[in-house]
């Protein structure tokens, strides 16, 4: 089975959570955006880049809360999930059909893919551990 090795930000505000609609592609539905990892890129390093290639907005990274293996019935997902905070101004859409920022408690309100859905339980810990 193929393996697609991608990054996802979970974009910490004001302790709400950026989810983005996927409004392309075979999986469509709910996402922590992010995109593939190039060869000889860090995650880190893609997730800053995706973030401001698909939503013009700058982040910083500054905890990797998870390396999330998941099968599709297609492939095989590898997915760095970092925590991040925004920099400067709101995202802006350009891939994705809709937006939200969502409260820990709103998490459960959107279908996510199925791989981000495992992601929601981890962040849950953290910010009871840790705080956002």
């Amino acid at each position: 089975m193929k393996t697609i090795r991608v990054a996802a930000a979970v974009i910490v505000r004001n302790q709400q959570i950026f989810a983005a609609e996927r409004g392309y592609g075979s999986h469509m539905g709910w996402e922590f955006p992010g995109g593939k990892i190039r060869e000889n890129e860090t995650g880190e390093q893609a997730i800053v880049r995706e973030i401001r290639e698909e939503l013009s907005a700058d982040i910083i990274p500054y905890h990797q809360l998870m390396t999330l293996e998941h099968d599709y019935n297609d492939f095989h997902l590898s997915m760095d999930v970092f925590l991040c905070t925004l920099e400067g101004s709101e995202p802006v859409l350009s891939e994705h059909r809709s937006a939200r920022w969502l409260s820990l408690k709103e998490l459960d309100e959107v279908a996510w893919l199925e791989a981000d859905r495992k992601i929601i339980p981890f962040i849950l810990e953290y910010a009871q551990k840790c705080g956002l």
